[in-house]
């Protein structure tokens, strides 16, 4: 008679290049306390950018439905948009974890997770769920049209730019906290506030804009607090709108990004909606999970309640 071989419970999906490479020096370890903590797991590792978002497609067409991102807020991108392309499952079906081995880990932050692994993965023993919303963002590359969808905090304009750049550098192996503040820094030089028109639940308004960040979550950049009252269950976008600003008052303000109270300074617009839309004469940039990706036109929607995150603890406004 046959062995039947039982599937493991989870798939587990490690980003060796996550963290300047901590995720291929550690994936060993972070493989060994997931054991140690009966928890079964198949594991994938990735070798390039799209291979977690491929991953979770064939995983899911397997059967499996918890999934284990071991990586930065990119790789829990590719994930999330793994989840939401395929026709295998409802992605309220789906359970999603977290290891947090990235420079950022501005997701996980926010629920508390440990960056102690040992930590994190008692997280992912004790399984406390809640329904997260999803942003769609329908934007254009050129002429075309794209789709893609995010967890934390989207931006448009001088972030998408400091993204691109810190992208840029990360794909040469060079990823750290101070590579971000460097971008933010040397992208004041040269970056001009846009006219833009944005429409947020139906009323059109045009403004001279220096960035606009669309959060279901509260941190981005390594601890920016950009939209920093957002909730991840509340069916609602956060959206901060930083209007005209000079270089020396950006400057100024920074630590008001940091401390949480952005939105109580005179050139900054606090909105909560299920969307919005944002256009421009010149192409704005367009980043969403700290992933750059086309400009604008660009339309912002939200799906309540859409997947389950596993966290350590719950935002209450």
């Amino acid at each position: 008679m046959e062995e039947t071989i039982m599937r493991p419970e989870w798939c587990a999906i490690f980003n060796p290049n996550a963290g300047n490479a901590k995720g291929s020096k550690d994936s060993g370890r972070i493989s060994d306390i997931l054991r140690k903590n009966g928890i079964n797991f198949n594991a994938l590792t990735t070798t390039g950018k799209g291979d977690a978002t491929e991953f979770t497609r064939t995983m899911l067409a397997e059967g499996y439905r918890k999934i284990i991102s071991v990586g930065g807020d990119g790789t829990l991108n590719e994930i999330i948009n793994g989840v939401f392309t395929q026709t295998h499952c409802l992605p309220s079906e789906v359970t999603i974890g977290l290891i947090p081995v990235g420079t950022g880990n501005d997701w996980g932050r926010m629920f508390g997770i440990p960056l102690v692994y040992e930590g994190a993965v008692s997280v992912i023993k004790e399984g406390k769920t809640l329904l997260h919303d999803i942003g769609v963002i329908d934007y254009h590359i050129g002429s075309a049209k794209h789709r893609t969808y995010f967890i934390n905090i989207a931006g448009t304009g001088f972030e998408a730019v400091v993204i691109l750049r810190t992208n840029r550098q990360k794909e040469k192996g060079r990823s750290n906290k101070a590579i971000y503040l460097f971008n933010l820094l040397r992208s004041l030089i040269t970056y001009r506030n846009t006219p833009v028109e944005i429409t947020i639940d139906g009323i059109t308004s045009n403004a001279k804009i220096f960035s606009i960040n669309i959060g279901n979550g509260r941190y981005c950049g390594g601890g920016m607090r950009q939209t920093p009252d957002a909730l991840p269950d509340d069916g609602l976008f956060d959206i901060t709108v930083i209007k005209e600003m000079g270089k020396f008052e950006i400057i100024r303000s920074l630590g008001m990004l940091y401390d949480g109270t952005i939105l109580s300074h005179r050139k900054v617009d606090g909105y909560r909606s299920k969307g919005l839309k944002v256009s421009s004469e010149s192409k704005l940039l367009i980043e969403a999970d700290g992933e750059s990706l086309g400009h604008t036109p660009a339309e912002f929607s939200i799906i309540p309640s859409a997947i389950n995150i596993i966290y350590a603890k719950k935002l209450i406004q």
